[in-house]
């Protein structure tokens, strides 16, 4: 089953302070790994802007992998680096065929974060949430799911889905990109804690993201109203809730998933 996001670092300035060609860094710096992948396999031309995207979402990718490798390890297990496949279009995962139109998803299938890079750009024009922070909290979110899945939280509340009406099916859903949510929150306090890697304003433009992919946010935008029985990803109010939560804590005790 693919989880959807709805849904940072300043790169540049990372790659200027470390004094090294950035693909040479990138390439030490990811042990889960990057593919840029067009439908049907064929290599993709990148803007500069892309390109400059491609890395920030590698750079953040492997900043998680310090963060959840050192909490598993406290908790006496290790931890598995998902991979980052960056596609346009349209691309092909083990949860089946995605179009970039259903946004950033994570597939257990293959332990993979899927992101096209114009979906960024709909989070600034479309959801007003632009700024570095705001795509990071994007693939933070993502890498939730993961954590979900190797802590065995995914299966288990897909089994549960599946065993139970449409209506407790949604409210499962919920508390899964809740905990996604939480788990970002996770990442960013130990990111600012440990590596001070939030500049000024960048947590609020996490903030602006996690309200801006709210189910009531989006439904009062497409639809003109909202129907809260049909959402999968949680209220504007409940993100936000839970990003902070994960932040200000830093404790994966603090969410209680049921």
């Amino acid at each position: 089953m693919a989880i959807g996001g709805g849904g940072a670092v300043v790169v540049a300035v990372i790659m200027l302070l470390l004094g090294g060609d950035p693909a040479t860094v990138l390439s030490n710096l990811l042990a889960g790994g990057t593919a840029i992948e067009a439908p049907g396999g064929a290599a993709i031309e990148t803007s500069p802007e892309e390109d400059r995207l491609a890395d920030m979402c590698s750079v953040v990718l492997a900043d998680t992998e310090d963060t959840w490798s050192a909490i598993f390890a406290k908790m006496g297990r290790s931890y598995e680096y998902p991979k980052l496949v960056i596609f346009s279009g349209s691309v092909t995962s083990a949860c089946g065929e995605a179009e970039a139109a259903m946004g950033p998803f994570y597939c257990s299938g293959d332990n993979s974060v899927y992101i096209d890079l114009s979906w960024y750009e709909e989070l600034a024009a479309k959801f007003g949430a632009p700024g570095d922070f705001a795509q990071a909290y994007v693939i933070a979110h993502e890498v939730g799911h993961h954590v979900q899945n190797q802590l065995g939280i995914l299966g288990e509340v897909h089994s549960a889905m599946r065993a139970t009406s449409q209506e407790k099916a949604n409210e499962l859903s919920v508390r899964l990109e809740l905990q996604a949510d939480f788990f970002a929150g996770v990442w960013a306090h130990y990111a600012d804690r440990s590596r001070d890697l939030l500049e000024r304003g960048d947590l609020e433009e996490a903030l602006r993201a996690a309200s801006a992919v709210g189910d009531d946010t989006i439904q009062k935008r497409t639809r003109g109203y909202v129907v809260p029985d049909s959402f999968t990803h949680g209220s504007a109010a409940q993100r936000l809730k839970y990003f902070k939560l994960g932040y200000e804590t830093g404790d994966l005790e603090a969410f209680d998933l049921l």
